[in-house]
C-alpha cells in the first residue's frame, strides 16, 4: 500500500466492486479503482478476456494478480469487448502507476443503455470507501 493519497476521477463511475468506467465515444472504458490498486499492492498479472468475449454487468470477466492476492475483475456493464490494453499484459505495473490512464484494462461495446447510470458517481465512491462500506 503506497502512502499517497488515493484519487477519484470525477468523469469516471464506479462499481462496489471497485471497478471504473468512463464513456469515451461509443465504448466504455474499464478498469479497477486507484483505491483497488492501493489494496492490491505491486501487479504482477492480468487475464484480458478474448475480444468479441461477451461480458454481463456485475459478472467478473477477468482476473488480476497482485503479489498479495488475485483479484477478479467485474464487468461494470453488459455489453462485447471491443479492445484489450496489451501494454498492460505486458507491464501490468501500469495499473499500480496510473490506474486512470495506461492501467486501463478494457474496453466495452454497451449492450444496455442506461447501466452507467445505475454507477456511483466519484463522491459517492469516495464515501463509501472512506466510511469502509466497501470491502
Amino acid at each position: 500500500m503506497s502512502d499517497k493519497p488515493i484519487t477519484y476521477s470525477p468523469d469516471c463511475k464506479y462499481t462496489e466492486t471497485h471497478e471504473w468506467a468512463r464513456q469515451e465515444g461509443d465504448l466504455i472504458v474499464v478498469g479497477i479503482s486507484d483505491y483497488a490498486q492501493n489494496q492490491l499492492g505491486d501487479i504482477v498479472f492480468v487475464e484480458m478476456p478474448p475480444i468479441g468475449d461477451t461480458v454481463q454487468a456485475g459478472k467478473a470477466f477477468s482476473v488480476i494478480e497482485s503479489v498479495k492476492a488475485a483479484s477478479d475483475i467485474y464487468a461494470p456493464v453488459s455489453g462485447t469487448v471491443a479492445a484489450t490494453n496489451a501494454d498492460v499484459v505486458n507491464d501490468p505495473a501500469l495499473v499500480n502507476q496510473d490506474a486512470f490512464g495506461a492501467g486501463w484494462l478494457v474496453k466495452i461495446r454497451p449492450s444496455q443503455p442506461g447501466e452507467m447510470d445505475k454507477l456511483l458517481d466519484a463522491t459517492a465512491y469516495q464515501q463509501k470507501v472512506e466510511a469502509g462500506e466497501l470491502k
